[in-house]
């Protein structure tokens, strides 16, 4: 079984910063896309980020140029770099990990943009 652990979410105020981190631990034979998706308050869950084990980032439009998505496969973790944070950006973030060729999720932290 996969546990994914996330960490770095908060409070910031728009045009601030913050990382996401996310490690995954457990019996793991393989992992394969890693990601970050989001949900607000009576909206469904969006991707906002994925990452391939040796691809392309790929992104949400509304996060392009403000957001950066890396991994570290020998620690199986994966970041989330937000830069120029706005108010919209608030919600829950998931870490994602394919791994064992299984879906697994985070439990979700909290980031809010506000003045």
């Amino acid at each position: 079984q996969v546990q994914l652990v996330e960490s770095g979410g908060g409070l910031v105020q728009p045009g601030g910063s913050l990382k996401l981190s996310c490690a995954a631990s457990g019996s793991i034979f393989s992992i394969h896309n890693m990601g970050w998706y989001r949900q607000a308050p009576g909206k469904q869950r969006e991707l906002v980020a994925v990452i391939a084990r040796a691809g392309t980032p790929q992104y949400r439009d509304s996060v392009k140029g403000r957001f950066t998505i890396s991994r570290d496969n020998a620690k199986h973790a994966v970041y989330l770099q937000m830069n120029s944070l706005k108010p919209e950006d608030t919600a829950v973030y998931y870490c994602y990990v394919r791994a064992n060729n299984r879906e697994n999720w985070g439990q979700g932290t909290q980031v809010t943009v506000s003045s």
